[in-house]
Protein backbone atom coordinates (compact mmCIF):
# COMPACT_ATOMS: atom_id res chain seq x y z
CA UNK A 1 0.00 0.00 0.00
CA UNK A 2 1.05 3.28 -0.97
CA UNK A 3 2.65 6.13 1.64
CA UNK A 4 0.15 8.30 -0.43
CA UNK A 5 -3.00 6.29 0.38
CA UNK A 6 -5.98 8.63 1.59
CA UNK A 7 -8.82 7.77 3.63
CA UNK A 8 -11.93 7.51 2.03
CA UNK A 9 -13.77 10.17 4.63
CA UNK A 10 -13.51 14.09 4.55
CA UNK A 11 -11.16 13.75 7.33
CA UNK A 12 -7.31 13.69 6.97
CA UNK A 13 -6.05 10.70 8.66
CA UNK A 14 -2.45 9.68 9.85
CA UNK A 15 -1.47 6.27 8.12
CA UNK A 16 -1.74 3.36 10.50
CA UNK A 17 1.10 0.47 10.92
CA UNK A 18 -1.47 -1.75 9.60
CA UNK A 19 -2.02 -0.07 6.38
CA UNK A 20 1.67 0.39 6.05
CA UNK A 21 2.86 -2.95 7.05
CA UNK A 22 0.63 -5.78 6.67
CA UNK A 23 0.38 -5.96 2.87
CA UNK A 24 -1.74 -8.32 0.98
CA UNK A 25 -0.19 -11.45 -1.14
CA UNK A 26 1.08 -10.31 -4.56
CA UNK A 27 -0.41 -13.57 -5.77
CA UNK A 28 -4.24 -14.88 -4.57
CA UNK A 29 -3.25 -17.64 -2.44
CA UNK A 30 -0.31 -17.61 -1.97
CA UNK A 31 0.00 -15.70 1.52
CA UNK A 32 4.05 -15.57 1.98
CA UNK A 33 4.59 -14.25 -1.09
CA UNK A 34 4.01 -10.71 -0.16
CA UNK A 35 5.67 -6.97 -1.53
CA UNK A 36 8.48 -7.16 1.08
CA UNK A 37 9.19 -11.19 0.19
CA UNK A 38 9.51 -10.09 -3.35
CA UNK A 39 11.76 -7.01 -2.58
CA UNK A 40 13.58 -9.66 -0.26
CA UNK A 41 14.67 -11.48 -3.28
CA UNK A 42 15.19 -8.62 -5.88
CA UNK A 43 17.74 -7.07 -3.35
CA UNK A 44 19.31 -10.30 -3.19
CA UNK A 45 19.52 -10.86 -6.56
CA UNK A 46 20.85 -7.21 -7.06
CA UNK A 47 24.00 -7.91 -4.89
CA UNK A 48 24.69 -11.24 -6.73
CA UNK A 49 24.66 -9.04 -10.03
CA UNK A 50 26.76 -6.15 -8.63
CA UNK A 51 29.21 -8.26 -6.91
CA UNK A 52 29.31 -10.83 -10.22
CA UNK A 53 29.80 -7.84 -12.49
CA UNK A 54 32.49 -6.35 -10.27
CA UNK A 55 34.37 -9.12 -9.21
CA UNK A 56 33.94 -11.96 -11.93
CA UNK A 57 36.61 -10.52 -14.11
CA UNK A 58 38.31 -7.38 -12.51
CA UNK A 59 39.97 -5.22 -14.90
CA UNK A 60 43.05 -3.85 -14.38
CA UNK A 61 41.81 -0.34 -15.12
CA UNK A 62 38.07 -0.56 -13.61
CA UNK A 63 34.95 0.01 -14.99
CA UNK A 64 32.29 2.58 -12.95
CA UNK A 65 30.82 -0.79 -11.43
CA UNK A 66 33.78 -2.27 -10.58
CA UNK A 67 35.75 1.28 -9.14
CA UNK A 68 31.86 1.84 -7.09
CA UNK A 69 31.89 -1.96 -5.68
CA UNK A 70 36.28 -1.42 -4.97
CA UNK A 71 35.42 0.85 -2.78
CA UNK A 72 32.71 -0.65 -0.92
CA UNK A 73 34.99 -3.47 -0.53
CA UNK A 74 37.77 -0.64 0.72
CA UNK A 75 35.09 0.88 3.29
CA UNK A 76 34.07 -2.54 4.64
CA UNK A 77 37.45 -3.75 4.84
CA UNK A 78 38.85 -1.15 6.83
CA UNK A 79 36.04 0.22 8.80
CA UNK A 80 34.07 -3.12 9.52
CA UNK A 81 36.82 -6.01 8.75
CA UNK A 82 39.69 -5.38 9.76
CA UNK A 83 39.24 -3.13 13.64
CA UNK A 84 38.06 -6.01 14.77
CA UNK A 85 39.42 -9.57 12.84
CA UNK A 86 42.86 -7.98 11.88
CA UNK A 87 44.45 -10.39 10.36
CA UNK A 88 41.49 -12.70 9.77
CA UNK A 89 39.57 -9.80 8.12
CA UNK A 90 40.21 -11.69 4.18
CA UNK A 91 38.35 -14.41 5.26
CA UNK A 92 35.11 -12.81 6.12
CA UNK A 93 35.21 -10.23 3.57
CA UNK A 94 32.91 -12.39 1.46
CA UNK A 95 30.15 -12.31 4.19
CA UNK A 96 30.70 -8.85 6.12
CA UNK A 97 30.60 -6.94 2.22
CA UNK A 98 27.23 -9.28 1.40
CA UNK A 99 26.15 -8.46 4.58
CA UNK A 100 26.75 -5.06 4.22
CA UNK A 101 24.97 -4.01 0.63
CA UNK A 102 21.96 -6.43 1.40
CA UNK A 103 21.19 -4.50 4.34
CA UNK A 104 21.81 -1.15 3.00
CA UNK A 105 19.95 -1.91 -0.20
CA UNK A 106 17.23 -3.57 1.89
CA UNK A 107 16.86 -0.44 3.24
CA UNK A 108 17.16 1.96 0.80
CA UNK A 109 14.08 -0.12 -1.16
CA UNK A 110 12.17 2.29 1.28
CA UNK A 111 12.86 5.83 -0.38
CA UNK A 112 13.12 4.34 -4.07
CA UNK A 113 9.90 4.67 -6.35
CA UNK A 114 7.49 2.21 -6.82
CA UNK A 115 9.33 0.00 -4.06
CA UNK A 116 8.90 2.33 -1.32
CA UNK A 117 9.23 -0.40 1.27
CA UNK A 118 12.39 -0.74 3.63
CA UNK A 119 12.42 -4.76 3.90
CA UNK A 120 14.25 -4.69 6.91
CA UNK A 121 10.83 -2.81 8.61
CA UNK A 122 9.51 -6.35 8.33
CA UNK A 123 11.36 -7.92 12.11
CA UNK A 124 11.38 -11.54 10.46
CA UNK A 125 14.02 -10.45 8.08
CA UNK A 126 17.08 -8.40 10.33
CA UNK A 127 15.75 -11.56 12.41
CA UNK A 128 16.98 -14.57 10.41
CA UNK A 129 20.18 -12.53 9.40
CA UNK A 130 20.87 -11.54 13.29
CA UNK A 131 20.20 -14.87 14.20
CA UNK A 132 22.31 -16.44 11.19
CA UNK A 133 25.29 -14.55 12.94
CA UNK A 134 24.62 -16.05 16.25
CA UNK A 135 24.69 -19.30 15.32
CA UNK A 136 27.89 -18.65 13.45
CA UNK A 137 29.35 -16.92 16.82
CA UNK A 138 28.62 -19.84 18.96
CA UNK A 139 29.90 -22.33 16.36
CA UNK A 140 33.06 -20.10 16.06
CA UNK A 141 33.24 -19.86 19.83
CA UNK A 142 33.22 -23.55 20.24
CA UNK A 143 35.30 -24.58 17.72
CA UNK A 144 38.08 -22.21 18.02
CA UNK A 145 38.01 -21.86 22.01
CA UNK A 146 36.24 -25.15 22.69
CA UNK A 147 32.23 -25.85 24.46
CA UNK A 148 33.93 -25.21 28.11
CA UNK A 149 36.80 -22.63 27.30
CA UNK A 150 33.84 -20.60 25.12
CA UNK A 151 31.26 -20.44 28.00
CA UNK A 152 33.92 -19.56 30.35
CA UNK A 153 35.68 -16.89 28.69
CA UNK A 154 32.00 -15.72 28.08
CA UNK A 155 30.53 -15.88 31.34
CA UNK A 156 34.09 -15.37 33.51
CA UNK A 157 36.35 -12.77 32.00
CA UNK A 158 39.96 -12.59 33.91
CA UNK A 159 41.19 -10.60 36.03
CA UNK A 160 38.05 -10.10 38.19
CA UNK A 161 37.82 -10.97 42.24
CA UNK A 162 35.50 -14.40 42.37
CA UNK A 163 32.87 -13.09 44.49
CA UNK A 164 31.93 -10.37 41.35
CA UNK A 165 31.22 -13.40 39.30
CA UNK A 166 27.89 -14.31 41.07
CA UNK A 167 26.41 -11.05 40.11
CA UNK A 168 28.48 -10.96 36.50
CA UNK A 169 28.17 -14.18 35.29
CA UNK A 170 24.44 -13.80 35.01
CA UNK A 171 24.50 -10.50 33.32
CA UNK A 172 27.65 -11.85 30.34
CA UNK A 173 25.79 -14.84 29.97
CA UNK A 174 22.19 -12.47 29.33
CA UNK A 175 24.30 -9.77 27.49
CA UNK A 176 25.81 -12.13 25.25
CA UNK A 177 23.48 -14.91 24.03
CA UNK A 178 20.04 -13.32 24.61
CA UNK A 179 20.08 -9.49 24.40
CA UNK A 180 22.73 -9.60 22.17
CA UNK A 181 21.28 -10.91 19.04
CA UNK A 182 17.74 -9.45 20.28
CA UNK A 183 19.14 -5.93 19.60
CA UNK A 184 21.40 -6.73 16.61
CA UNK A 185 18.16 -7.16 15.02
CA UNK A 186 15.53 -5.00 16.81
CA UNK A 187 17.92 -2.10 15.97
CA UNK A 188 17.93 -2.21 12.70
CA UNK A 189 14.22 -3.15 12.17
CA UNK A 190 13.09 -0.34 14.68
CA UNK A 191 14.99 2.65 12.61
CA UNK A 192 13.40 1.25 9.44
CA UNK A 193 10.27 0.73 11.10
CA UNK A 194 9.48 4.36 12.46
CA UNK A 195 11.49 6.46 9.36
CA UNK A 196 9.09 5.01 7.36
CA UNK A 197 5.95 5.98 9.29
CA UNK A 198 7.30 9.07 9.39
CA UNK A 199 7.95 9.27 5.29
CA UNK A 200 4.32 7.87 5.44
CA UNK A 201 3.05 10.71 7.74
CA UNK A 202 4.60 13.72 5.81
CA UNK A 203 3.85 12.71 2.62
CA UNK A 204 0.39 11.96 3.38
CA UNK A 205 0.50 15.58 4.75
CA UNK A 206 1.91 17.18 1.28
CA UNK A 207 -0.90 14.54 -0.55
CA UNK A 208 -4.19 15.59 1.34
CA UNK A 209 -3.94 19.45 1.98
CA UNK A 210 -2.02 20.40 -1.67
CA UNK A 211 -4.36 17.66 -3.82
CA UNK A 212 -6.77 16.19 -2.25
CA UNK A 213 -8.41 18.84 -0.19
CA UNK A 214 -6.35 22.19 -1.19
CA UNK A 215 -7.74 25.37 0.51
CA UNK A 216 -5.72 28.70 1.26
CA UNK A 217 -5.46 27.89 4.59
CA UNK A 218 -4.36 24.08 4.30
CA UNK A 219 -1.60 24.87 1.78
CA UNK A 220 0.59 26.16 3.82
CA UNK A 221 0.47 22.66 5.92
CA UNK A 222 0.86 20.73 2.59
CA UNK A 223 3.65 22.84 1.81
CA UNK A 224 5.36 22.03 4.79
CA UNK A 225 4.96 18.49 4.46
CA UNK A 226 6.61 18.33 0.97
CA UNK A 227 9.57 19.85 2.27
CA UNK A 228 9.10 17.40 5.73
CA UNK A 229 8.82 14.94 3.07
CA UNK A 230 12.47 15.85 1.85
CA UNK A 231 14.15 16.57 3.99
CA UNK A 232 13.36 13.35 6.09
CA UNK A 233 14.17 11.35 2.92
CA UNK A 234 17.94 12.31 2.92
CA UNK A 235 17.73 11.71 6.65
CA UNK A 236 16.57 8.04 5.97
CA UNK A 237 18.81 7.57 3.65
CA UNK A 238 21.98 8.43 5.73
CA UNK A 239 20.17 6.22 8.05
CA UNK A 240 19.39 3.54 6.13
CA UNK A 241 23.32 3.38 5.45
CA UNK A 242 24.38 3.98 8.86
CA UNK A 243 22.49 1.13 9.84
CA UNK A 244 24.35 -1.37 6.93
CA UNK A 245 27.35 -0.62 8.62
CA UNK A 246 26.40 -1.01 12.50
CA UNK A 247 24.92 -4.29 11.29
CA UNK A 248 27.56 -5.11 9.90
CA UNK A 249 30.24 -3.91 12.16
CA UNK A 250 28.22 -5.69 14.89
CA UNK A 251 28.56 -9.56 13.41
CA UNK A 252 32.05 -8.10 12.69
CA UNK A 253 32.70 -7.43 16.52
CA UNK A 254 30.88 -11.24 17.23
CA UNK A 255 32.86 -13.19 14.92
CA UNK A 256 36.11 -11.27 16.14
CA UNK A 257 35.19 -12.26 19.57
CA UNK A 258 34.42 -15.69 18.93
CA UNK A 259 38.07 -16.00 17.13
CA UNK A 260 40.00 -13.91 19.55
CA UNK A 261 38.54 -14.08 23.00
CA UNK A 262 41.74 -12.60 24.54
CA UNK A 263 40.76 -9.28 22.42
Amino acid sequence: MSALTVLASDEFGAPTPDELFNLPPIIPGVDWFTKPVLLAMLSAILVIGLCWGAFANPKIVPGRLQNVMEYGYMFVRDQVARPFLGKDADRWMGLLLTLFFLVFIWNIMGVIPIAQFPVASHIAFPAVLAGSIYVLKVYLGMKHQGPVGYFKNLMFPPGLPKPIYLLLSPIEFLSNLIIAPFTHAVRLFANMFAGHMLLAFFSMVGFWFLFEKLTPLGAGVGVIGVVMTIVFTAFEMFIQFLQAFLFAMLASMYIGGSLHPDH
